[in-house]
């Protein structure tokens, strides 16, 4: 059966058709989500159509950022897509295309293509995360993907890490997102040094051996170890897997990290997890989209 995936994202939307695990069509355009839902919807079904000339699907997969309310197939209130809230995205698309489309966060696509063919393949349970412009989590355990009843299982960036403290967008105050997102790390670097070009910077920094730097980024890996210890005593996940664009530099952020997260664990529980850095990059939301439509029963 083949299957489109389409991945909603606040700069880039990508489509691709996937026979199986093999992909054999991918498209990416810039998303324009500023100008409206309307605007940005008529940019995917122009690309589901280019898809389907040249390899009729039956079925389409959308990811989004969350929250999101997966079994309605509307998006809730998502920090990076303004003015979204309650947009009917696959009632939409289903009306176009007269196919059955599902809708799901991101970051639990990301973790279902990890899980099934990616860092986490071969584990029995499998908890991704991504720390990016916000942060999102997916779990799967036995290959099922965990959404909550709502679709909300995973928004870990809204998870009060500092009581009471940063604020950023929509989120609570103190939460992991502020303090741990390339955004909140590019917020606070030009806060305390003036320094203008982003998390990569400050992360690059850290890697010269510049203190500040190194102190700003062993913060980070600190407040982020703490949702990952929580989340250890929560789900007790086999394998930790990180993604985004914060994340690239994992050769010096993992082992900083994975050290913080045994330090607040039960003892019983040390380096009884392992980490990994993503390997399926901008096709993973693509590809579990594709993933979790095809593997529904649907009627």
């Amino acid at each position: 059966m083949l299957t489109a995936g389409v991945d909603l994202g606040g700069t880039r939307v990508r489509v691709g058709v996937l026979d199986g695990e093999k992909l054999l069509h991918w498209e990416e355009r810039d998303s324009d989500v500023l100008r409206g839902p309307d605007h940005t919807l008529s940019i995917i079904i122009a690309m589901l159509e280019r898809a389907q000339e040249k390899m009729p699907f039956e079925r389409i997969g959308i990811c989004a950022p969350g929250p999101l309310d997966h079994k309605l197939g509307v998006l809730l209130d998502p920090p990076n897509l303004p003015d979204w809230g309650l947009v009917p995205i696959t009632d939409v698309i289903q009306e176009v295309f007269s196919l059955p489309v599902r809708l799901l966060n991101d970051a639990n696509a990301a973790a279902l293509s990890e899980a099934a063919s990616g860092a986490g393949m071969g584990y029995e349970s499998v908890w991704f995360t991504t720390v990016s412009t916000g942060v999102g989590s997916g779990y799967v355990n036995s290959g099922r993907l965990i959404q909550g009843a709502k679709g909300c299982a995973g928004e870990i960036g809204n998870m009060i890490i500092v009581p009471e403290g940063r604020r950023q967008s929509n989120l609570n105050p103190g939460a992991l997102e502020s303090y741990v997102s390339g955004t909140a790390i590019s917020a606070i670097s030009k806060e305390r040094f003036g320094w203008q070009n982003g998390a990569r910077e400050a992360i690059e920094r850290a890697i010269a051996g510049e203190k500040e730097a190194a102190e700003l980024i062993d913060e980070t890996m600190d407040h982020l170890s703490i949702a990952i210890a929580n989340i250890v005593h929560t789900v007790n996940p086999a394998i930790f897997v990180f993604g985004g664009g914060v994340m690239t530099h994992h050769d010096y952020l993992l082992p900083i990290l994975a050290e913080k997260t045994n330090a607040r664990v039960y003892e019983s529980l040390k380096h009884s997890f392992d980490f990994a850095y993503a390997v399926h990059g901008n096709e993973a939301g693509v590809l579990g989209a594709a993933v979790y439509v095809r593997e529904l029963s649907l009627p």
